[in-house]
């Protein structure tokens, strides 16, 4: 049977995290540092993968960092190793982040140099001021009014526009509904 050498590199890994662990449980503004430098790249790859844009992805390491270095007294080493504890703040900051209502209204709407319209030539008949679908809209009664603004103008689901106004989403589906029975007869 061979001698276990204790400088495998194992051996040194671990060590090297157990000191890097205590330096950042005494709040040693170079550990983390060190702790960027180490696992940041491999953090930015798992939220990029959630978050799907690099600006987004890039925003949710730094929130990250900040909340693993605020919430480092909570590890405990004991239940497992500082990367898959780390890993797993940045992932659930990530899914809470595109669970947010904020980036799923910022991701229905694109900026207008990223749209398809701009590459495409409209029709020479196509006169937009002549839609007049807006105009329409002022001859709903405001009720209905409203939850059109928001779901077709707004870009709101059903379900958040019952949620914004604190209506039941039974209500917000009948006067959508109704205000498109009121506006296809408009159209006609």
């Amino acid at each position: 049977m061979l001698p276990v050498s204790a400088s495998t590199p194992e051996s040194v890994a671990l060590e090297n995290e157990v000191l890097l662990v205590q330096r950042l449980r005494d709040r040693d503004e170079g550990a983390m540092t060190i702790f960027y430098d180490k696992y940041s790249a491999a953090l930015y790859g798992v939220i990029l993968r959630i978050v799907k844009k690099e600006e987004t992805a890039e925003d949710v390491l730094q929130e990250a960092m900040v909340k693993i270095w605020h919430a480092f007294p909570s590890y405990d080493a004991s239940k497992g190793r500082l990367f898959t504890w780390v890993m797993n703040v940045s992932r659930n900051l990530a899914i809470d982040k595109i669970r947010s209502r904020q980036y799923r209204v910022s991701s229905r709407t694109q900026p207008i140099e990223e749209s398809a319209a701009l590459r495409q030539a409209a029709e020479p008949s196509f006169r937009p001021e002549h839609i007049g679908l807006q105009e329409m809209t002022r001859q709903l009664n405001p009720d209905q009014r409203q939850i059109v603004d928001l779901l077709y103008f707004g870009g709101f689901t059903q379900s958040e526009v019952a949620e914004e106004l604190n209506l039941p989403l039974g209500t917000v589906k009948t006067r959508a509904r109704a205000a498109i029975k009121v506006l296809s007869k408009l159209i006609r």
